[in-house]
């Protein structure tokens, strides 16, 4: 049986020394998460959504990993000022991966969002962000903790468990949800790890943390990207 294949927006990188010039790139640790899956991982270029139609790009794909990166622009959401802690803003990034959120949820694609990916969502939606958690004795840098996750939820089945460790990498979070989402799970200091939108037409959820961190070596991770997979093989 073919593998669903499920498209991974590509990051742009500055540097990339093993191909010496500036590289669109994806974490290899996610990568492997989809492989491990069953399904068949394919980077796509972040073209301008103004000039290539995203929904006819997506058509193609049994379903979507919108995966982590740096921060969207606050102007996206609203914001009126740039907080210094705000880093690695690419205005054509935001605009596809934007453009892509908007896109999959509209098709039903299968879509599963992870760290800047629920940002994405979150903002697609008319939500907003906090800038800033309040620096290093708040932030979730560098951190595994554990998230409780709210029963009968897509999460919830997806990882098997009530309660999972999370690693996290972010100095955001979600602080006005968008038009229909609902929080799925949270940290202990109240942060939102988990969001979904009972109205999708197809399989979505999102997760604030990295679960490819540690999918090779927990099982509820990486069941997560089981999930995708398996939703995107329903969709075929």
């Amino acid at each position: 049986m073919r593998r669903p294949l499920i498209a991974v927006p590509a990051r742009f990188s500055a540097t990339t020394s093993a191909l010496r010039y500036a590289a669109e790139v994806n974490a290899r640790a996610l990568i492997e998460a989809v492989w491990r899956a069953g399904g068949e991982p394919a980077s796509i270029h972040p073209a301008d959504p103004a000039h290539a139609d995203v929904a006819d790009r997506l058509a193609r794909f049994d379903g979507v990993l919108l995966p982590g990166g740096g921060d969207l622009a606050p102007h996206r959401y609203g914001a009126a000022d740039t907080h210094a802690a705000v880093y690695d803003v690419d205005d054509l990034q935001d605009a596809f991966d934007l453009e892509v959120a908007r896109r999959a949820l509209d098709l039903g694609t299968p879509l599963l969002a992870v760290c800047r990916g629920l940002q994405a969502v979150n903002v697609a939606l008319g939500g907003t962000l906090e800038q800033d958690m309040g620096g290093p004795q708040r932030e979730h840098r560098h951190l595994v903790h554990p998230v409780a996750v709210e029963r009968g939820t897509l999460l919830e089945r997806a990882l098997g468990a009530e309660k999972a460790e999370a690693s996290c990498y972010h100095h955001q979070r979600v602080e006005r949800l968008g038009t229909g989402l609902t929080v799925t799970a949270r940290a202990a200091d109240g942060t939102v790890e988990g969001l979904e939108l009972p109205a999708a037409q197809g399989w979505f959820t999102a997760v604030q943390w990295h679960p490819e961190d540690t999918a090779d070596r927990d099982p509820a991770q990486q069941a997560l990207f089981g999930a995708l997979v398996e939703a995107a093989h329903g969709r075929r």
